[in-house]
């Protein structure tokens, strides 16, 4: 298998008074995944108070192969059965190589475009994000006194376009393009 990295996303539907006792949890296995072989890191989106419940933990790794025996450990099954009291419905996780999971929608979840479609788009998203972003970003840090800083400022400036290429940019690019990134 090719070496490009694995990113798993996780989704866990929370009961409504058990979200202080997963964040207990989350403490507890954050620290085993992190010691796991090929971890690279990980994100966790928690849920709006009082509006949502759904915690997205997204977890990448050098390899496919070392995410799955994470994924697949006695550790994690073991951790995950502590918890099952806490969900709604079952743990539920996608793997994907690479970046392929910002390519891919719910209608199409067994189709990825080619790798050159994917450089293009994803190309094509970042390059006017990396002019905008720092014309509108660097003012605003000025205004509230945030002394310049390059390192800092390449922090916020590449965490505002990541963010905005996952949640915002990519999943209503690609429905958009879906035909051309598919044929």
């Amino acid at each position: 298998m090719e070496n490009q990295g694995a990113s798993v996303v996780i989704t866990h539907h929370i009961l409504d008074d058990k979200q202080l006792e997963y964040d207990q949890w989350l403490a507890e296995i954050v620290p085993l995944t992190k010691h796991a072989r090929g971890f690279i890191d990980l994100q966790i989106i928690r849920p709006i108070p009082k509006l949502t419940f759904v915690y997205t933990v997204i977890i990448r790794f050098d390899t496919v192969d070392n995410l799955k025996i994470w994924m697949e450990s006695d550790t994690r099954k073991q951790m995950i059965e502590r918890a099952s009291h806490l969900f709604r419905k079952q743990d539920r996780y996608q793997i994907k190589s690479g970046l392929e999971f910002l390519f891919e929608t719910a209608e199409q979840a067994h189709q990825v475009p080619r790798r050159w479609k994917q450089y293009l788009v994803t190309w094509s998203a970042i390059y006017p994000l990396s002019l905008i972003i720092p014309i509108i970003l660097l003012p605003v840090l000025r205004y509230f006194h945030i002394p310049q800083n390059h390192f800092s400022d390449g922090l916020l400036i590449s965490g505002c376009i990541v963010f905005l290429m996952v949640y915002l940019v990519m999943p209503n690019y690609t429905r958009m393009i879906r035909k051309w990134l598919n044929k």
